[in-house]
């Protein structure tokens, strides 16, 4: 069955494909040149950040983060289980164990009122996940990392642009990390940013962004030559991937208001399913500012949802779940964490399905897939 609809499009907004010629032919073509550095400056700039360092891949600042977190072998992190594979690979690289903490029910964010429960003498850190790019309850969070001295990295990935009250979600945390994946909100195709909020790990980031380097103050002229100072990876992205991002980046409101439309667009059309108790939709507490990333419906069960992505897909619309838990994974059960008790992880992962969501879906798109659910679940009715 051919997809007409796809689940997700990459999209060129504005410049993006004029800037990428800039970056070939101003002869800067690789990491940190001149459109990484505006890229930087402009997302410093609107999330008033202290400092932000793109990467390669939000997996690539999570692992950075998980660096300076200095986490060891037995460590512990909490960390939901519904959440994509990089958030845990992160520290699990590190010797660090996850502690897995089930969601909560409206935002399918992790629960905060179930953090200090799993808190140990081993643990060192949360590591919260923005699920859609509805906030976690980040006043609760701060504040039992203080009173336990932990530090707090938000995966921010599905949150560029997204707000916790009055504060960008990836500036609350002592780091946060973004991700421009093509399926993101703001894309370069693959990349991501680190979000430094604890000046003291600053020039950290910086050595081990380098590969373990002091290259970048030599660049700014600190040190008369670089050389390796400690350990560190190859997380600087390409100038043209930056380039591509400016463009995004300077179009960031427009892409956002769109998502927005389609966003409202999916809720009215569905209102009805809702309201007759056949559906769950996204659930964005008065207190936070979505991004709107995606959006999701809760069906009765995983045999609906089954059913429902095949009604779909003759319908030639591409609709996926998400993710699968990860404590319930092949890999947690080598590492002998399936124990975790997470009722509500285990039912609402088996239930959601994701609706086709990009900057170029066409409202007349956005109304094929609203009735090709409606006429799925009013041919249940009848049956």
């Amino acid at each position: 069955m051919d997809i007409r609809i796809p689940f997700n499009k990459p999209a060129v907004v504005g410049s993006e494909l004029t800037y990428v010629s800039q970056a070939v032919a101003g002869g800067h073509a690789s990491g940190d040149g001149p459109f990484t550095k505006l890229a930087q400056k402009l997302l410093e700039d609107t999330f008033g950040a202290k400092r932000v360092l793109l990467t390669t891949s939000c997996t690539s600042a999570l692992e950075l983060a998980a660096l300076l977190c200095d986490l060891q072998p037995g460590d512990e992190v909490i960390v939901p289980s519904y959440t994509f594979v990089s958030t845990a690979n992160a520290f699990v690289l590190r010797g660090a164990k996850p502690v897995f903490v089930d969601v909560r029910p409206d935002t399918l964010n992790i629960d905060e009122r179930l953090i200090e429960q799993a808190i140990t003498p081993r643990t060192r850190a949360i590591f919260p996940i923005h699920y859609a790019g509805v906030a976690c309850e980040m006043d609760t969070i701060m504040d039992i990392a203080e009173r336990h001295g932990l530090l707090v990295v938000e995966d921010a990935a599905q949150g560029v642009y997204g707000r916790y009250k009055d504060r960008w979600l990836g500036t609350i945390g002592h780091l946060g990390c973004y991700s421009f994946h093509e399926t993101k909100n703001i894309s370069c195709g693959e990349g991501g940013a680190l979000v430094i909020n604890n000046a003291a790990m600053e020039s950290r980031a910086e050595i081990l962004r380098e590969k373990g380097t002091n290259r970048t103050q030599f660049a700014r002229g600190q040190v008369d030559k670089y050389t390796w100072v400690d350990v560190g990876s190859s997380y600087v992205p390409s100038d043209m991937l930056a380039a591509f991002l400016v463009g995004q980046i300077e179009n960031a409101e427009k892409i956002t208001r769109r998502r927005g439309e389609i966003f409202d667009q999916y809720s009215a059309m569905l209102r009805t399913l809702v309201d007759r108790g056949c559906i769950e939709i996204p659930v964005v507490p008065a207190h936070c500012a979505t991004n709107y990333h995606m959006f999701y419906l809760l069906t009765a069960d995983v045999d609906e949802r089954t059913a429902l992505i095949a009604h779909l897909r003759e319908a030639g619309i591409l609709a996926v779940f998400h993710y699968v838990p990860l404590h319930s994974s092949p890999f947690a059960q080598s590492l002998g964490l399936t124990h975790a008790n997470l009722p509500k992880t285990e039912e609402l992962s088996s239930r959601l399905l994701r609706l086709p969501m990009y900057f170029d879906l066409t409202d007349q798109e956005v109304e094929d897939v609203g009735s090709a659910v409606l006429d799925f679940y009013q041919t249940r009715q009848s049956q």
